[in-house]
């Protein structure tokens, strides 16, 4: 069976993926560094195949069909959330609770200035009708209000 030539670049990228993935596994340890506890250091090496690994596919997916990035874009967004949710809401909740103290002062301001533009507004309001009386005042006896 004869491959398309799209069909062998793709092959030859998930190969490259799969040999990245075992040489990153087999990475002895430099001697003089602190080693990691086991579980740190297998999700350490574990992330970084992954992510190796999705490089190497999104690179080939580049090659074969562009149109295709997207949902590849997608996928590895939807296979990265659950863990970095957490972490996210961890750092976000911080930032929405002064964002919100600070709209929640913006809003005191702003009602502040209404009033005292209602009051402002009222007194012109006042001073005016005073004035209209007193022209009513003037034109009716013709003298004027003390």
């Amino acid at each position: 069976m004869v491959k398309s030539p799209a069909k062998k670049d793709l092959d030859e990228v998930s190969h490259a993926a799969v040999e990245v993935e075992h040489e990153l596994h087999l990475e002895p340890a430099v001697d003089g560094e602190a080693e990691a506890s086991p579980e740190e250091s297998s999700d350490e090496s574990n992330l970084v195949a992954t992510v190796a690994a999705v490089g190497v596919v999104g690179i080939g997916v580049a090659l074969v069909e562009v149109a295709l990035l997207p949902g590849v874009i997608l996928g590895v967004a939807a296979m990265a959330a659950p863990q970095l949710a957490p972490k996210l809401g961890a750092a976000l909740g911080p930032m929405f609770k002064s964002t919100v103290r600070g709209l929640y002062r913006v809003g005191q301001k702003t009602r502040e200035l209404v009033a005292e533009t209602h009051e402002h507004v009222q007194d012109i309001v006042a001073e005016v009708d005073a004035e209209g009386k007193a022209a009513a005042s003037v034109k009716e006896t013709g003298a004027p209000l003390q």
